[in-house]
């Protein structure tokens, strides 16, 4: 199988594309844009195996995804803003990328006749649930610009699956973590400043609420549905992991040998969804479990960091991140 694959180079999807070729005979093809978050020297490795190519472009640009995506069997669609703090600032660029470019993607998708089109959501499209954990059915209430325009980007999918018959499948997974995440993330910026001997920011009462999955879990998962997921149905993808935002801090002073001297209390953030929760049994009923443990994958994660400074210390010297 040939795979057109939408913002690889970014931290999902390099981790992806890696897994891709570790444990199949597939081909695929890396299309990104190269924003702020996505990074070539994440994907370097991987872009030296043969079976592997490299476009840069835009999927709002829908010359270069026409010619680009010809002649491949599946799209796997990554790419999109996903900062819900950048979101508040310029909702503009969320929804520009996240629906306009889903649509361009479905759109050429369409033309050339792709056998799949798997398009990669968040749970946060749900918004938030005091209690119990949301089915694929539910209906979609997101409360901030990003998560709005992930759900518009899920809608625009599933409409071509009933008015042009396109093969598409979403899944929505939970919070995610490993390595080559851009440090404007939880665990990353944290990790990191941590390392360096900075203060970390703990928004609100730190009692939010997240499931956390190793990203491999997640790619494992993905791949299935890709294989086996019924067209026009979405798949909920979690690790029933829940800590609350401080237990996390907790968790990552302990693991970098820093203290609680080290948090530092900020306001509260816009539209801050207390918890989130997703049932995973359908993608379960498809035969996919954990195989990560959280503790040890959270460990894994720090130490990655720990020894890959040459990867992250220039995206933090360079870029604006989250105070």
């Amino acid at each position: 199988m040939k795979l057109f694959v939408t913002g690889a180079a970014g931290f999902i999807g390099s981790n992806y594309i890696r897994w891709v070729l570790a444990n199949s005979d597939d081909e695929l093809t890396v299309f990104d844009k190269l924003t702020y978050a996505g990074n070539l020297s994440s994907i370097r490795d991987v872009l030296d195996d043969k079976r592997a190519g490299f476009v840069h472009a835009d999927i709002c640009d829908r010359d270069a995804v026409l010619a680009a995506m010809d002649g491949h069997d599946a799209v796997v669609h990554f790419a999109a803003e996903t900062h819900v703090d950048r979101s508040i600032i310029d909702p503009y660029a969320f929804v520009t990328t996240n629906v306009f470019g889903t649509n361009v993607l479905c759109d050429v998708a369409r033309q050339v006749g792709v056998e799949k089109f798997l398009h990669i959501s968040t749970d946060e499209v749900y918004g938030t649930i005091d209690s119990g954990s949301f089915i694929e059915t539910d209906i979609l209430t997101p409360r901030s610009p990003y998560s709005a325009a992930k759900a518009g980007s899920d809608l625009i999918a599933l409409s071509y699956v009933t008015t042009y018959g396109l093969p598409v499948v979403v899944t929505r997974c939970s919070n995610n973590f490993g390595p080559f995440q851009f440090p404007e993330k939880v665990i990353p910026l944290f990790t990191t400043n941590l390392l360096d001997g900075h203060k970390v920011p703990l928004y609100g009462d730190g009692g939010n609420v997240r499931d956390w999955i190793h990203v491999e879990d997640h790619n494992r998962a993905a791949h299935l549905v890709l294989q086996h997921g019924t067209i026009g149905e979405v798949y909920n993808i979690g690790a029933h992991r829940e800590r609350t935002n401080r237990e996390l801090t907790y968790l990552l002073l302990e693991l970098t040998g820093r203290d609680e001297s080290f948090i530092r209390p900020v306001e509260d953030r816009l539209g801050h969804d207390r918890r989130y929760s997703v049932n995973i049994d359908k993608i379960s009923a498809l035969g996919w479990k954990l195989e990560k443990p959280f503790e040890d994958s959270l460990g894994e994660t720090v130490d990655w960091y720990r020894n890959n400074r040459a990867w992250w210390e220039p995206l933090k010297a360079s870029a604006v991140l989250p105070s």
